[in-house]
């Protein structure tokens, strides 16, 4: 199969978000003068995925997702916050976060003269733009489409319909996903009939019935899959 067009996932295939999480966490935790143990990180870490795939499945919100996720960590540890000041505070200082996944760039770099690539992500746009601007990235894509400039996520498939509707020859054939999340990327591409590539560096076990058409554990590999 030949791949022309390449749509990448940000978090956690191009850029580090875990990374990124624990840094804008360790900052706001130093505003408000309280620690942020090891335990205090995966607590915050597992309710924040949660409710990521909440709005996946269109049970929630962006917006009460992005305002409520304090109110309710918080709330576990006893405390009552002002939730959707601390969410503007950590998506500011998550903006300031772009450790690169390693080997990003050069992949990026080795396939960019022969190929379309486009990044297609649930982010919060500023945050997203910010990302990709400072690390580096951002110039070896045509276009950054956003779930919240489309007003579609991943993985509805009338996301996907508008990013094709933007891209000037698009087929279904010729694109490809990357990703790292079955439930939004893999899931997303399966929807609307397009190939995918499973990026799983730790090796995690694929308990669910999405099957990617690839699976990877290390971003080199991409390429094998699109010369």
């Amino acid at each position: 199969m030949t791949y022309s067009t390449i749509l990448f996932d940000v978090d956690d295939t191009l850029l580090n978000f875990e990374a990124s999480e624990k840094q804008a966490l360790e900052k706001l935790f130093k505003t408000i003068h309280q620690p942020l143990t090891p335990a205090v990180y995966r607590d915050y870490h597992d309710l924040n995925a949660q409710l990521w795939h909440r709005y996946e499945r269109g049970e929630i919100s962006r917006e009460t997702l992005l305002n409520s996720r304090f109110n309710l960590f918080f709330a576990h540890y006893g405390q009552n916050i002002d939730g959707k000041l601390y969410g503007q505070k950590y998506r500011t200082f998550l903006s300031e976060g772009h450790d690169q996944i390693p080997q990003a760039q050069t992949l990026l770099n080795d396939i960019r003269p022969n190929h379309q690539l486009y990044v297609i992500t649930n982010g919060i746009a500023a945050t997203q733009q910010r990302r990709l601007k400072e690390s580096g990235l951002v110039n070896y894509f045509d276009d950054v489409f956003i779930s919240e400039r489309i007003g579609h996520k991943k993985p509805d498939s009338a996301f996907f319909e508008a990013v094709a509707d933007q891209i000037q020859g698009f087929t279904k054939q010729s694109a490809l996903v990357v990703g790292d999340s079955l439930t939004s990327d893999i899931l997303g591409a399966k929807h609307f009939g397009i190939d995918s590539v499973w990026f799983n560096p730790h090796h995690l076990p694929n308990a669910s019935q999405t099957k990617p058409t690839y699976e990877i554990d290390h971003l080199l590999s991409l390429e094998a899959i699109v010369s």
